[in-house]
């Protein structure tokens, strides 16, 4: 079997994320899994032939709560297996490449709003947490309401990245490692105000958790699924670039906030929603 202690240093060398680092071990597995099933071996280098083997099975035989997977997905996993492949030949375990990106599946761009809620929704979320007493919770919410900023981000604020006169928050491991310093709004600085009143005084982290240094985003989203079928920490930050944008927010202000690499990435959000567009084509 591939050494994946050494394949997650690699991929933190490459200046890859933590979530995308246990997607990668994750896909790894189920890949490591398929070979042995499949050919009864140890899996030791790549074949190409067999990488398109198991991209068939993904396509036409597993499924997922009963469904063909989507392309995104497989394209995941095949990205994972590139990177992979990378490494192995990094280490010299073997000299091809037997595979690249072109390798995944064409998937046409999607034009829709990825945002599926709306103030109002986002109001009486944030009203559920506020009457249920957690104000570590509403603080979160806020934050990631008005803000923009990724929950992965929100989870790893100190309070030294916290300026409250000068109404900024400094985002020091951004996606990429990229820091970025992001605005807050008076609703936002209230709601970390009330909080840090009751906070825990232990741990440097903003929003410290009884077990761990910090607050998970298992729990995050265990809380959000309290108060909301629909509200995830991402839809916050999809509601906060659609909203800002609305409000008169430039594209590159929202993409400087928010953290956006490529502003087409913004643009999406000056689109109408799925929902507007079935709506619209209803009025045809």
């Amino acid at each position: 079997m591939i050494n994946l202690e050494e394949f997650k240093e690699y991929l933190i060398n490459e200046g890859k994320s933590d979530n995308t680092i246990k997607s990668y071990i994750i896909n790894l597995t189920e890949y490591d899994k398929w070979f042995n099933n499949s050919f009864g071996l140890e899996l030791i280098k790549l074949h190409r032939d067999n990488v398109l083997e198991f991209k068939a099975y993904l396509l036409n035989v597993k499924k997922f709560k009963g469904r063909n997977l989507n392309a995104r997905t497989i394209n995941a996993k095949i990205s994972s297996l590139v990177s992979l492949n990378r490494f192995l030949v990094s280490k010299g375990i073997q000299k091809e490449f037997v595979l690249d990106k072109k390798d995944s599946i064409k998937v046409q761009t999607e034009y829709a709003n990825p945002c599926q809620i709306e103030k109002k929704d986002v109001e009486i979320f944030k009203q559920r947490i506020l009457e249920n007493g957690d104000l570590r919770l509403y603080a979160l919410a806020s934050l990631l309401s008005f803000t923009g900023v990724r929950i992965s981000e929100a989870l790893k604020i100190m309070l030294g990245d916290i300026n409250f006169e000068a109404k900024e928050i400094m985002i020091r491991k951004g996606k990429g490692n990229k820091q970025r310093i992001v605005f807050l709004n008076s609703k936002v600085i209230q709601a970390l105000r009330s909080y840090l009143k009751v906070r825990r005084p232990e741990g440097k982290f903003l929003f410290v958790s009884r077990e761990n240094p910090n607050l998970s985003r298992s729990v995050v989203n265990r809380e959000f699924q309290k108060y909301s079928d629909l509200i995830t920490p991402h839809m916050l930050r999809h509601f906060f670039c659609s909203h800002a944008l609305d409000m008169g927010y430039t594209i590159a202000d929202v993409a400087n906030q928010v953290g956006h690499r490529d502003v087409r990435t913004t643009l999406l959000y000056t689109n109408p929603s799925r929902k507007k567009l079935k709506d619209m084509s209803e009025l045809l």
